[in-house]
């Protein structure tokens, strides 16, 4: 087992991903393909992969699925990467699905929203107080959605649970952010959340937030690293030039339909190789106008 102390020093250095979710053409999950993804990815060099995350479609996932999927990550890459599980929704079923991801050997959990009401601080806090406490593997709060805690509230969550151990950010509320890092220090390692990381990597550095996790490391992960590399040693020119390059085009595709930040990510997959099948309802697919588009984006970096 790793200590969640052990998990804390794990995420803290490197580049993290979230690897989609295979399903074949009749909307299934597809052990074989998800496992052979891994096995493509663990090589790159990302610090940890988050199965069943939510560019892995956690939301989408029934409870059997959720086992599987887990599973056969943990399996997949037992001695290679780190695996650590999403876990979300209602506090009950937040707690089933981390003892679940617990049983099948992840390493940690990436605890994601309640989802769907709107809650006080207080009652966001009792909820991941009571997943911590289900589990002996360390945890990662994502700040996100209608599930955001400050940094008192966090404070008093980092006393009562040892095993929270990390605190990820996907709201880009600066203010909040300089807060949290100045009050809780080291007692955390922090990880950007923001959708299309990359495009916020530097200004989260500069806050002390030199950790994220990428989505486009599922496709072109040749060039996620190169830009991980070349932001951790200060190379502004690689940087500026793969986002001016592909980074804010991307966007621009991205942007067009709500939940393509997880659909844009399966076509780019599909378009170098390595299929992950459609997105699940209430998800759409790219048009074939934008998969090109995207694909001509692709095309420019070269060999991945």
């Amino acid at each position: 087992m790793t200590t969640p102390q052990e998990l804390k020093t794990i995420v803290s250095d490197g580049l993290l991903s979230f690897p989609v979710t295979d399903f074949d053409k009749n909307g299934d999950f597809n052990a074989k393909s998800y496992a052979a993804r891994l096995e493509w990815l663990a090589p790159y060099g990302a610090t940890a992969l988050f199965a069943a995350g939510g560019t892995g479609e956690f939301f989408s996932l029934a409870p059997q699925e959720y086992s599987d999927v887990i599973r056969t990550a943990v399996q997949t890459c037992d001695g290679k990467v780190p695996i650590l599980a999403g876990a979300g929704g209602p506090t009950r079923t937040a707690i089933q699905y981390a003892q679940e991801a617990e049983r099948q050997g992840a390493k940690g959990v990436l605890l994601l929203p309640h989802y769907l009401t709107e809650a006080s601080q207080d009652g966001i806090a009792a909820h991941v107080e009571q997943v911590c406490k289900s589990v002996k593997i360390g945890v990662i709060v994502y700040n996100r959605a209608n599930s955001r805690l400050g940094a008192a509230h966090l404070q008093r969550l980092a006393d009562k649970c040892p095993n929270l151990i990390g605190f990820k950010d996907g709201v880009g509320d600066i203010e909040a952010m300089v807060s949290i890092r100045r009050k809780m220090g080291d007692r955390f390692s922090y990880l950007g959340g923001l959708p299309t990381a990359e495009v916020y990597a530097a200004a989260y550095r500069a806050l002390g937030v030199p950790v994220y996790s990428s989505a486009v490391f599922n496709f072109i992960p040749k060039t996620a690293m190169a830009f991980y590399k070349a932001l951790s040693s200060g190379d502004d020119a690689t940087c500026n030039k793969l986002l001016d390059e592909f980074f804010l085009p991307y966007l621009e595709i991205r942007n067009r339909k709500a939940g393509y930040a997880v659909s844009i990510v399966k076509a780019g997959a599909k378009l170098v190789g390595h299929d992950a099948g459609p997105v699940r309802a209430p998800l759409t697919d790219l048009t074939g106008e934008e998969e090109e588009m995207l694909g001509a984006l692709i095309k420019k970096l070269g060999p991945q």
